[in-house]
Protein backbone atom coordinates (compact mmCIF):
# COMPACT_ATOMS: atom_id res chain seq x y z
CA UNK A 1 0.00 0.00 0.00
CA UNK A 2 1.23 3.49 -0.85
CA UNK A 3 0.90 5.85 2.10
CA UNK A 4 -0.22 9.44 1.53
CA UNK A 5 2.37 12.16 1.77
CA UNK A 6 2.74 13.97 5.07
CA UNK A 7 3.47 17.42 3.64
CA UNK A 8 0.00 18.69 4.54
CA UNK A 9 -0.57 20.32 7.89
CA UNK A 10 -2.48 18.22 10.43
CA UNK A 11 -6.14 18.10 9.52
CA UNK A 12 -7.99 20.89 11.31
CA UNK A 13 -11.53 22.20 11.25
CA UNK A 14 -10.76 25.68 9.88
CA UNK A 15 -9.43 27.07 6.61
CA UNK A 16 -6.65 24.88 5.22
CA UNK A 17 -3.37 26.21 3.88
CA UNK A 18 -2.65 23.15 1.72
CA UNK A 19 -4.84 21.11 -0.63
CA UNK A 20 -7.44 19.84 -0.86
CA UNK A 21 -9.13 22.96 0.45
CA UNK A 22 -12.36 23.31 2.41
CA UNK A 23 -13.86 25.00 -0.67
CA UNK A 24 -12.42 23.43 -3.80
CA UNK A 25 -13.42 22.47 -7.33
CA UNK A 26 -12.75 19.61 -9.69
CA UNK A 27 -11.01 21.34 -12.59
CA UNK A 28 -12.89 22.00 -15.82
CA UNK A 29 -14.86 25.19 -16.39
CA UNK A 30 -17.19 26.41 -19.12
CA UNK A 31 -15.35 27.51 -22.27
CA UNK A 32 -16.17 31.09 -23.31
CA UNK A 33 -17.79 31.61 -26.74
CA UNK A 34 -14.68 33.23 -28.23
CA UNK A 35 -12.62 30.15 -27.35
CA UNK A 36 -15.18 27.77 -28.84
CA UNK A 37 -15.22 29.90 -31.99
CA UNK A 38 -11.42 29.87 -32.21
CA UNK A 39 -11.35 26.08 -31.88
CA UNK A 40 -13.80 25.78 -34.76
CA UNK A 41 -11.73 28.16 -36.87
CA UNK A 42 -8.57 26.20 -36.11
CA UNK A 43 -10.28 22.93 -37.08
CA UNK A 44 -11.31 24.59 -40.35
CA UNK A 45 -7.69 25.77 -40.82
CA UNK A 46 -8.82 29.40 -40.75
CA UNK A 47 -6.39 30.31 -37.98
CA UNK A 48 -2.98 28.99 -36.98
CA UNK A 49 -2.00 27.05 -33.87
CA UNK A 50 -0.29 30.20 -32.58
CA UNK A 51 -3.46 32.23 -33.02
CA UNK A 52 -5.52 29.59 -31.23
CA UNK A 53 -3.07 29.51 -28.36
CA UNK A 54 -3.26 33.29 -28.03
CA UNK A 55 -7.04 33.05 -27.63
CA UNK A 56 -6.58 30.23 -25.10
CA UNK A 57 -4.07 32.33 -23.16
CA UNK A 58 -6.49 35.22 -22.85
CA UNK A 59 -9.37 32.96 -21.82
CA UNK A 60 -7.20 31.25 -19.19
CA UNK A 61 -6.10 34.59 -17.74
CA UNK A 62 -9.77 35.46 -17.28
CA UNK A 63 -10.76 32.11 -15.78
CA UNK A 64 -7.90 32.14 -13.27
CA UNK A 65 -9.09 35.58 -12.18
CA UNK A 66 -12.66 34.22 -11.95
CA UNK A 67 -11.48 31.57 -9.51
CA UNK A 68 -9.61 34.14 -7.42
CA UNK A 69 -12.61 36.45 -7.25
CA UNK A 70 -14.87 33.56 -6.24
CA UNK A 71 -12.63 33.05 -3.21
CA UNK A 72 -11.15 29.68 -4.20
CA UNK A 73 -7.71 28.70 -2.93
CA UNK A 74 -6.98 26.50 -5.96
CA UNK A 75 -6.91 27.41 -9.64
CA UNK A 76 -6.80 25.44 -12.88
CA UNK A 77 -6.74 26.55 -16.48
CA UNK A 78 -10.31 25.26 -16.77
CA UNK A 79 -8.86 22.55 -19.06
CA UNK A 80 -9.34 25.14 -21.82
CA UNK A 81 -6.60 23.71 -24.05
CA UNK A 82 -8.20 20.24 -24.13
CA UNK A 83 -11.08 18.69 -26.02
CA UNK A 84 -11.81 16.29 -23.14
CA UNK A 85 -10.68 15.81 -19.58
CA UNK A 86 -8.66 12.69 -20.39
CA UNK A 87 -8.23 11.75 -24.06
CA UNK A 88 -5.82 14.60 -24.87
CA UNK A 89 -3.48 13.23 -22.20
CA UNK A 90 -3.87 9.60 -23.26
CA UNK A 91 -3.18 10.39 -26.94
CA UNK A 92 0.02 12.21 -25.84
CA UNK A 93 1.55 9.16 -24.16
CA UNK A 94 4.34 7.59 -26.17
CA UNK A 95 3.31 4.33 -27.80
CA UNK A 96 -0.40 5.23 -27.94
CA UNK A 97 -1.97 6.42 -31.16
CA UNK A 98 -5.43 7.26 -32.42
CA UNK A 99 -7.00 4.32 -34.21
CA UNK A 100 -9.61 3.94 -36.91
CA UNK A 101 -13.11 3.96 -35.51
CA UNK A 102 -14.49 5.42 -32.31
CA UNK A 103 -14.89 4.64 -28.67
CA UNK A 104 -18.64 4.72 -28.07
CA UNK A 105 -19.92 5.64 -24.61
CA UNK A 106 -23.65 6.02 -24.10
CA UNK A 107 -24.75 8.78 -21.74
CA UNK A 108 -28.25 9.47 -20.49
CA UNK A 109 -30.24 12.20 -18.83
CA UNK A 110 -33.85 12.85 -17.94
CA UNK A 111 -34.65 13.46 -21.63
CA UNK A 112 -33.08 10.36 -23.18
CA UNK A 113 -29.65 9.19 -24.35
CA UNK A 114 -26.75 10.56 -26.36
CA UNK A 115 -23.43 9.09 -27.49
CA UNK A 116 -19.91 10.37 -26.95
CA UNK A 117 -17.53 9.04 -29.61
CA UNK A 118 -13.86 10.06 -29.33
CA UNK A 119 -11.26 8.42 -31.55
CA UNK A 120 -10.29 4.92 -30.45
CA UNK A 121 -6.81 4.22 -29.11
CA UNK A 122 -4.24 1.68 -30.23
CA UNK A 123 -1.17 0.75 -28.21
CA UNK A 124 1.26 0.10 -31.04
CA UNK A 125 4.59 0.49 -29.20
CA UNK A 126 5.96 0.23 -25.69
CA UNK A 127 4.22 2.87 -23.56
CA UNK A 128 6.56 5.62 -22.39
CA UNK A 129 6.62 9.30 -21.55
CA UNK A 130 8.21 11.22 -24.40
CA UNK A 131 8.01 14.55 -22.55
CA UNK A 132 6.02 15.80 -19.55
CA UNK A 133 2.40 16.20 -20.68
CA UNK A 134 0.67 19.55 -20.02
CA UNK A 135 3.92 20.95 -18.59
CA UNK A 136 3.70 24.22 -20.52
CA UNK A 137 0.02 24.51 -19.67
CA UNK A 138 0.71 24.11 -15.96
CA UNK A 139 3.56 26.62 -15.99
CA UNK A 140 1.31 29.18 -17.67
CA UNK A 141 -1.19 28.91 -14.80
CA UNK A 142 1.65 28.89 -12.31
CA UNK A 143 2.69 32.35 -13.55
CA UNK A 144 -0.87 33.70 -13.30
CA UNK A 145 -1.97 32.70 -9.81
CA UNK A 146 -2.04 35.24 -7.01
CA UNK A 147 -0.42 34.74 -3.63
CA UNK A 148 -2.39 32.28 -1.55
CA UNK A 149 -3.77 30.43 -4.58
CA UNK A 150 -2.40 26.99 -5.45
CA UNK A 151 -2.31 25.93 -9.11
CA UNK A 152 -3.77 22.48 -9.64
CA UNK A 153 -3.19 20.17 -12.59
CA UNK A 154 -5.68 17.45 -13.46
CA UNK A 155 -4.77 14.35 -15.46
CA UNK A 156 -6.55 11.04 -16.03
CA UNK A 157 -5.43 8.14 -13.86
CA UNK A 158 -3.63 5.13 -15.40
CA UNK A 159 -6.89 3.18 -15.07
CA UNK A 160 -8.49 5.27 -17.78
CA UNK A 161 -5.97 4.14 -20.41
CA UNK A 162 -7.09 0.56 -19.82
CA UNK A 163 -10.79 1.21 -19.17
CA UNK A 164 -11.28 3.04 -22.47
CA UNK A 165 -9.71 0.34 -24.63
CA UNK A 166 -9.02 -2.81 -22.68
CA UNK A 167 -7.01 -5.71 -24.01
CA UNK A 168 -8.40 -5.18 -27.52
CA UNK A 169 -6.55 -1.85 -27.79
CA UNK A 170 -3.17 -3.43 -27.02
CA UNK A 171 -1.15 -4.90 -29.88
CA UNK A 172 -0.38 -8.47 -28.72
CA UNK A 173 2.97 -8.42 -30.51
CA UNK A 174 3.98 -5.46 -28.34
CA UNK A 175 2.50 -6.75 -25.09
CA UNK A 176 1.80 -10.49 -25.13
CA UNK A 177 1.39 -10.19 -21.35
CA UNK A 178 -0.87 -7.40 -20.09
CA UNK A 179 1.24 -7.09 -16.94
CA UNK A 180 4.10 -5.86 -19.13
CA UNK A 181 1.78 -3.12 -20.37
CA UNK A 182 0.93 -2.12 -16.81
CA UNK A 183 4.62 -1.98 -15.81
CA UNK A 184 5.39 0.41 -18.66
CA UNK A 185 2.27 2.49 -18.15
CA UNK A 186 2.82 3.00 -14.43
CA UNK A 187 6.50 3.80 -15.10
CA UNK A 188 5.42 6.48 -17.60
CA UNK A 189 3.06 7.92 -15.01
CA UNK A 190 5.77 7.85 -12.38
CA UNK A 191 7.99 9.85 -14.74
CA UNK A 192 5.13 12.31 -15.33
CA UNK A 193 4.51 12.80 -11.61
CA UNK A 194 8.20 13.35 -10.92
CA UNK A 195 8.56 15.83 -13.79
CA UNK A 196 5.56 17.85 -12.63
CA UNK A 197 6.93 18.04 -9.10
CA UNK A 198 10.23 19.31 -10.50
CA UNK A 199 8.28 22.12 -12.18
CA UNK A 200 6.90 23.12 -8.80
CA UNK A 201 3.52 21.39 -8.95
CA UNK A 202 2.23 20.79 -5.42
CA UNK A 203 -1.37 19.82 -6.27
CA UNK A 204 -2.04 17.01 -8.74
CA UNK A 205 -5.35 15.29 -9.34
CA UNK A 206 -5.87 11.86 -10.89
CA UNK A 207 -9.34 11.85 -12.48
CA UNK A 208 -10.79 8.34 -12.52
CA UNK A 209 -14.33 7.59 -13.61
CA UNK A 210 -13.62 3.86 -13.69
CA UNK A 211 -13.59 3.51 -9.91
CA UNK A 212 -17.08 5.03 -9.79
CA UNK A 213 -18.38 3.24 -12.90
CA UNK A 214 -17.43 -0.14 -11.41
CA UNK A 215 -20.06 0.32 -8.72
CA UNK A 216 -22.68 -0.08 -11.46
CA UNK A 217 -23.56 -3.76 -12.13
CA UNK A 218 -24.30 -2.93 -15.78
CA UNK A 219 -20.78 -1.55 -16.22
CA UNK A 220 -19.31 -4.69 -14.67
CA UNK A 221 -21.40 -6.81 -17.03
CA UNK A 222 -19.99 -4.90 -20.02
CA UNK A 223 -16.44 -5.40 -18.80
CA UNK A 224 -16.98 -9.08 -18.14
CA UNK A 225 -18.29 -9.47 -21.69
CA UNK A 226 -14.96 -8.22 -23.06
CA UNK A 227 -13.05 -10.71 -20.89
CA UNK A 228 -12.14 -8.61 -17.85
CA UNK A 229 -12.26 -9.83 -14.26
CA UNK A 230 -14.91 -7.24 -13.49
CA UNK A 231 -15.38 -8.27 -9.86
CA UNK A 232 -11.74 -7.50 -9.04
CA UNK A 233 -10.77 -4.90 -11.64
CA UNK A 234 -11.02 -2.05 -9.12
CA UNK A 235 -8.44 -3.79 -6.95
CA UNK A 236 -6.06 -4.04 -9.91
CA UNK A 237 -6.62 -0.39 -10.77
CA UNK A 238 -5.90 0.69 -7.19
CA UNK A 239 -2.70 -1.36 -7.16
CA UNK A 240 -1.48 0.19 -10.41
CA UNK A 241 -2.29 3.75 -9.32
CA UNK A 242 -0.25 3.09 -6.19
CA UNK A 243 2.63 1.88 -8.35
CA UNK A 244 2.49 5.11 -10.35
CA UNK A 245 2.63 7.14 -7.12
CA UNK A 246 5.14 5.00 -5.22
CA UNK A 247 8.08 7.35 -5.79
CA UNK A 248 6.31 10.69 -5.80
CA UNK A 249 8.39 13.48 -4.31
CA UNK A 250 7.64 14.97 -0.88
CA UNK A 251 5.46 18.06 -0.90
CA UNK A 252 3.19 16.89 -3.73
CA UNK A 253 -0.45 16.44 -2.72
CA UNK A 254 -2.31 13.97 -4.92
CA UNK A 255 -6.08 13.60 -4.92
CA UNK A 256 -8.42 11.56 -7.06
CA UNK A 257 -11.80 12.52 -8.47
CA UNK A 258 -14.53 10.02 -9.27
CA UNK A 259 -17.84 10.51 -11.01
CA UNK A 260 -20.29 8.48 -13.07
CA UNK A 261 -19.90 10.41 -16.31
CA UNK A 262 -20.25 14.07 -17.17
CA UNK A 263 -21.00 14.89 -20.80
CA UNK A 264 -23.37 17.70 -21.71
CA UNK A 265 -25.17 17.33 -18.36
CA UNK A 266 -25.57 13.57 -18.84
CA UNK A 267 -24.16 10.51 -17.05
CA UNK A 268 -23.12 6.97 -17.96
CA UNK A 269 -23.34 5.01 -14.71
CA UNK A 270 -25.03 4.98 -11.34
CA UNK A 271 -24.79 3.34 -7.94
CA UNK A 272 -23.27 4.08 -4.54
CA UNK A 273 -19.61 3.55 -3.67
CA UNK A 274 -20.30 0.36 -1.71
CA UNK A 275 -18.75 -2.09 -4.19
CA UNK A 276 -15.31 -0.39 -4.25
CA UNK A 277 -15.36 1.44 -0.90
CA UNK A 278 -13.28 -0.81 1.35
CA UNK A 279 -10.41 -1.19 -1.13
CA UNK A 280 -10.73 2.36 -2.46
CA UNK A 281 -10.58 4.23 0.81
CA UNK A 282 -8.39 1.76 2.66
CA UNK A 283 -5.75 1.10 0.00
CA UNK A 284 -5.55 3.90 -2.58
CA UNK A 285 -2.45 5.96 -1.75
CA UNK A 286 -3.81 9.45 -2.31
CA UNK A 287 -4.34 12.32 0.11
CA UNK A 288 -7.95 13.09 -0.71
CA UNK A 289 -11.02 11.88 -2.58
CA UNK A 290 -13.29 14.14 -4.65
CA UNK A 291 -16.58 12.23 -4.61
CA UNK A 292 -19.71 12.81 -6.66
CA UNK A 293 -22.66 13.19 -4.29
CA UNK A 294 -25.10 15.54 -6.01
CA UNK A 295 -28.10 13.21 -6.26
CA UNK A 296 -29.46 9.75 -5.52
CA UNK A 297 -27.38 8.15 -8.31
CA UNK A 298 -24.35 8.33 -6.00
CA UNK A 299 -25.93 6.46 -3.10
CA UNK A 300 -25.54 7.29 0.58
CA UNK A 301 -22.66 8.34 2.77
CA UNK A 302 -22.33 4.96 4.53
CA UNK A 303 -19.28 3.87 2.46
CA UNK A 304 -17.34 6.77 4.00
CA UNK A 305 -16.97 4.70 7.13
CA UNK A 306 -13.95 3.10 5.44
CA UNK A 307 -12.07 6.41 5.11
CA UNK A 308 -9.04 6.26 7.44
CA UNK A 309 -7.71 9.05 9.60
CA UNK A 310 -5.41 11.43 7.75
CA UNK A 311 -7.29 11.47 4.45
CA UNK A 312 -9.77 14.05 3.27
CA UNK A 313 -13.08 13.63 1.48
CA UNK A 314 -14.22 16.45 -0.78
CA UNK A 315 -17.99 16.14 -0.95
CA UNK A 316 -19.31 16.94 -4.42
CA UNK A 317 -22.70 18.16 -3.23
CA UNK A 318 -23.17 20.99 -5.72
CA UNK A 319 -24.20 19.76 -9.16
CA UNK A 320 -22.63 21.04 -12.37
CA UNK A 321 -25.33 19.40 -14.47
CA UNK A 322 -28.04 22.00 -13.79
CA UNK A 323 -28.04 25.72 -13.24
CA UNK A 324 -30.44 25.87 -10.30
CA UNK A 325 -28.59 26.97 -7.18
CA UNK A 326 -28.58 24.64 -4.20
CA UNK A 327 -29.78 25.72 -0.78
CA UNK A 328 -26.98 26.54 1.64
CA UNK A 329 -29.01 24.98 4.46
CA UNK A 330 -29.37 21.75 2.47
CA UNK A 331 -25.61 21.62 1.85
CA UNK A 332 -24.97 22.06 5.56
CA UNK A 333 -27.41 19.28 6.43
CA UNK A 334 -25.75 16.93 3.96
CA UNK A 335 -22.30 17.75 5.34
CA UNK A 336 -23.68 16.95 8.78
CA UNK A 337 -25.06 13.64 7.49
CA UNK A 338 -21.68 12.72 6.01
CA UNK A 339 -19.97 13.59 9.30
CA UNK A 340 -21.79 10.68 10.92
CA UNK A 341 -19.42 8.39 8.99
CA UNK A 342 -16.22 10.46 8.72
CA UNK A 343 -15.30 13.34 11.06
CA UNK A 344 -16.23 16.80 9.80
CA UNK A 345 -12.61 17.93 10.07
CA UNK A 346 -11.81 15.42 7.30
CA UNK A 347 -14.46 16.85 4.98
CA UNK A 348 -14.38 19.57 2.30
CA UNK A 349 -16.91 20.83 -0.26
CA UNK A 350 -16.87 21.08 -4.06
CA UNK A 351 -18.99 20.63 -7.19
CA UNK A 352 -19.70 17.00 -8.03
CA UNK A 353 -17.68 17.20 -11.25
CA UNK A 354 -16.23 19.71 -13.66
CA UNK A 355 -18.49 22.18 -15.43
CA UNK A 356 -17.10 21.20 -18.84
CA UNK A 357 -15.51 17.75 -18.88
CA UNK A 358 -15.61 17.98 -22.67
CA UNK A 359 -15.34 21.07 -24.79
CA UNK A 360 -19.13 21.26 -25.23
CA UNK A 361 -19.76 21.93 -21.54
CA UNK A 362 -22.80 21.32 -19.38
CA UNK A 363 -26.16 23.05 -19.81
CA UNK A 364 -25.79 25.98 -17.45
CA UNK A 365 -24.66 29.56 -17.90
CA UNK A 366 -21.45 31.34 -16.96
CA UNK A 367 -23.27 33.27 -14.23
CA UNK A 368 -24.79 30.07 -12.83
CA UNK A 369 -21.31 28.53 -12.74
CA UNK A 370 -19.95 31.52 -10.83
CA UNK A 371 -22.87 31.45 -8.38
CA UNK A 372 -22.20 27.79 -7.60
CA UNK A 373 -18.49 28.40 -6.96
CA UNK A 374 -19.30 31.33 -4.69
CA UNK A 375 -21.90 29.22 -2.85
CA UNK A 376 -19.27 26.56 -2.16
CA UNK A 377 -16.85 29.16 -0.77
CA UNK A 378 -19.53 30.80 1.41
CA UNK A 379 -20.86 27.50 2.73
CA UNK A 380 -17.37 26.21 3.57
CA UNK A 381 -16.60 29.41 5.46
CA UNK A 382 -19.72 28.96 7.59
CA UNK A 383 -19.09 25.25 8.24
CA UNK A 384 -15.35 25.27 8.90
CA UNK A 385 -14.62 28.89 9.71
Amino acid sequence: MTEPQTANEPIAAGRRSSPPFRADHVGSLLRPPELLRAREEFAAQSISAEQLRAVEDEAIRAVVELQRQAGLQSATDGEFRRATWHMDFIYALGGIEKAAGDIRVQFRNEHGTLDWTPAAIHIAEKVHLERPIFADDFQFVQRLVADGVTPKLTIPSPSMVHYRGGRAAIDPSVYPDVEQFWRDLTAAYSDQVRALAELGCTYLQFDDTSLAYLNDPKQREQLASRGEDAEHLHEAYIRHINEALADRPPGLTVTTHMCRGNFRSSWAAEGGYDFVAEALFGELGVDGFFLEYDDARSGGFEPLRYVPKGKLVVLGLVTTKRGELESKDLLKRRIDEASQFVPVEQLCLSPQCGFSSTVEGNTLTYDEQVAKLELIVDTAAEVWG
